[in-house]
């Protein structure tokens, strides 16, 4: 198997002050993500998979050993849905600049975009515990859901367009306990030129990340 590595930030450390600030980002990214990238490493020692990314892999978990797949997916799972998460975001956002094709699907299956973020928020706060909240295209439309821990939609078929992070290390060190404040700010940093992107080319699913 390849060895995993983990991915630079795509902007500085503060960048995206001040809705998440440069001490989370640093432990977030540094602390976090590395390790899910070397311990998914270590997961996939000695392991001979056909895979080279780690897509391919979440995607084709039942060719994992069952002894080393709950570390695939803890692992697997936190280094994708990081990776997804990190391009997903910009400085200076513009405000919910989404492409004719994405709104006119965001006003079919949620009857707007102030709907869409409504459910998105709500979603995340809902999310008992560690996970995540995503917009997913699956079944031929959008949908907002939420995983557990790091588990990933692909793993349901579902192919993730945007993702946020509502682990606590994603925001306690600025909102404490104020998952709700922090899912409402997330949205001035949405870097929504990858989600246009990612929504474009749906139907030829993502593309892999190394």
């Amino acid at each position: 198997m390849k060895k995993f590595t983990l991915p630079d930030l795509p902007y500085a450390y503060d960048a995206l002050q001040p809705v998440i600030d440069k001490e989370t980002m640093m432990f977030h990214h540094d602390k976090h993500h590395a390790a899910y990238v070397n311990n998914l490493n270590k997961a996939l020692e000695g392991l001979d998979l056909q895979f080279d990314n780690i897509e391919s892999i979440l995607e084709n978990l039942d060719q994992i050993p069952e002894d080393k797949r709950q570390a695939v997916i803890n692992n697997g799972g936190g280094h994708y849905n990081h990776s997804l998460f990190w391009e997903a975001m910009k400085p200076g956002a513009p405000k919910s600049p989404v492409s004719e094709d994405l709104r006119e699907a965001i006003n079919a299956d949620f009857g707007g975009l102030e709907n869409f973020k409504q459910e998105f928020e709500a979603k995340g706060v809902a999310q008992f515990g560690s996970g995540w909240v995503w917009l997913v295209y699956q079944d031929d439309k959008l949908k907002v859901v939420s995983t557990k821990n790091q588990d990933s939609p692909i793993m349901d078929g579902a192919v993730p367009l945007l993702g946020n992070d509502v682990w606590e290390h994603a925001y306690y060190l600025k909102y404490q306990n104020r998952r709700a404040d922090y899912l409402k700010a997330w949205w001035d940093v949405v870097n929504w030129d990858v989600v246009n992107k990612r929504f474009s080319h749906v139907r030829d699913h993502l593309p892999k990340i190394d």
